[in-house]
């Protein structure tokens, strides 16, 4: 005669990698038996999409501190979700599953089918909102359908629903299952580092954990946000919160954060970073409600148009080797810290699909691969946004002119000079377009190509270029319209 199958809870931790605030937990801890915490890689996996380099480094130091504070309870696997709960369903006798949702297509497929499986088997499981703070049918048009454009969708949409719910306090006692699990892997069995050295070096300056997450907000919080909206073009200065990849892997949650605003005088810096935790709901909404967003152009007008289609350049551009220097030190940042300043992401963008009219998605795949916040929503409706492709998107004809924009937000080169090694000695009159340096200057400080490359393009006429392949592409749509009526 068989034993009795002991009775547990399960919290299947995903994009929610902490304590407080996570209601899949809490109400996984309700049910008064022993709470099994898992993580489950699925990455390649029925489906399932690979995360980039920077992430999997990311989310390997998160998993440690997720393990540490969880009382060394946090119990890996690596394979198929499925399989991994008809493990544990054989062993266990399930009292509930509890996770909080994630809405990426393929985990909103995935998750939708195992729910149906454990109904089906008369398990209870349950999704709960851990990561955004409107759900994305929550919010809709007077005429029942999407928002395609930011401002009404925050003003009209946000701010007049049901407020963000209060956050939650963390656990004070954890009911872990302290036993055996067959099948579970180690973490250096997830094999979610980089051989190369690359892995270690990027994760200088960063506390990757819950607790680092809170301290970066408090950091943020006495230091830049008094600044916040005229600070945050600055990549040169500390204004910035740098919470996004803390944001993305859920060590701290939107609603955290939402709720940690009101202690502050709602002073246009507060309002300010509000609506930029506004676009981040937007993103996430887009990708809902329009799930091709990471791959087909938003616009359709721009269905069909060409793309100049250069390998090389695209190498060069992402090794912040272009001449142009605020690019080059954005990827460079990029490259050596997992992180890229907001203002410099939009000006790399412009820069790759305006001026060398290289596609939007050549760069989403280099973020996706190196940004530590590398998320699927902001990612795709960023690069759409700057390529012209997207909702609420900049026009095509708006493009980014990188010397006036290192000129204006970073005047006195302190961001260029500190990600750009050849040029730290190079006077402040030729840092910003050292191509048009006298010949001996160009000289002396290498700027002819022996230390620090010549620009691959002419900024004007690449300008002019890529405004008149869009008129091309526009005039062709037009007459092949014309010659269907």
């Amino acid at each position: 005669m068989t034993g009795r199958k002991q009775k547990i809870a399960i919290c299947w931790f995903r994009r929610d990698l902490r304590l407080a605030d996570n209601p899949a937990l809490c109400v996984a801890l309700d049910h008064g038996v022993p709470v099994l915490p898992i993580f489950i890689d699925d990455q390649g996996q029925d489906g399932q999409p690979q995360q980039g380099g920077a992430s999997n480094v990311w989310l390997h130091n998160s998993l440690a501190a997720l393990h540490k504070d969880l009382n060394e309870s946090l119990v890996l696997f690596k394979g198929t979700p499925r399989a991994v709960f008809e493990q544990l369903k054989a062993e266990f006798e399930l009292v509930a599953v509890h996770w909080n949702r994630m809405y990426e297509p393929e985990a909103i497929a995935r998750d939708k089918a195992l729910k149906q499986w454990f109904a089906d088997d008369d398990v209870e499981a349950h999704s709960h909102n851990g990561s955004l703070l409107f759900e994305p049918w929550t919010i809709e048009k007077k005429d029942g359908g999407p928002y395609k454009v930011f401002t009404p969708f925050y003003k009209k949409g946000c701010l007049n629903a049901e407020p963000p719910r209060a956050p939650l306090k963390a656990p004070q006692q954890i009911n872990a299952y302290e036993g055996k699990i067959d099948g579970a892997a180690s973490l250096d069995e997830l094999n979610l580092l980089p051989t190369r050295d690359w892995g270690k070096s990027i994760v200088e300056g960063w506390d990757i954990s819950e607790a680092g997450a809170r301290a970066r907000w408090d950091d943020f919080a006495e230091n830049g946000l008094f600044n916040y909206k005229e600070g945050r073009d600055l990549p040169g200065k500390p204004f910035v919160s740098r919470l996004s990849p803390y944001l993305h892997f859920g060590q701290i949650s939107p609603h955290q954060l939402w709720a940690a605003l009101d202690h502050y005088s709602q002073d246009r810096n507060v309002e300010h970073f509000r609506s930029e935790l506004g676009w981040r709901e937007f993103s996430y909404y887009l990708l809902y409600h329009f799930p091709t967003l990471p791959k087909e152009n938003f616009q359709p007008q721009f269905e069909g148009f060409t793309w100049a289609k250069d390998e090389l350049r695209v190498k060069r551009w992402q090794q912040g080797k272009t001449g142009i220097p605020i690019v080059d030190a954005g990827m460079r940042e990029l490259w050596t810290t997992g992180y890229m300043h907001n203002r410099v992401r939009m000006i790399v963008a412009s820069y790759l699909t305006k001026n060398l009219r290289q596609d939007w998605r050549d760069g989403l795949a280099w973020f996706e691969d190196t940004l530590f916040d590398a998320d699927l929503a902001s990612n795709s409706a960023s690069w759409q946004w700057v390529a012209g492709t997207g909702a609420d998107a900049a026009p095509y004809f708006r493009v980014f002119n990188p010397v006036l924009q290192g000129e204006k937000f970073d005047p006195e080169g302190e961001y260029i000079r500190t990600h750009v090694a050849e040029l730290r000695d190079v006077p402040k009159s030729y840092l910003f377009a050292p191509w048009e340096a006298p010949k001996e200057m160009r000289e002396k400080y290498g700027l002819d190509g022996t230390k620090y490359p010549e620009p691959m393009v002419d900024l004007k006429k690449s300008r002019q270029d890529a405004l008149a392949a869009y008129d091309a592409h526009k005039n062709a749509r037009a007459e092949a319209k014309e010659s269907e009526i």
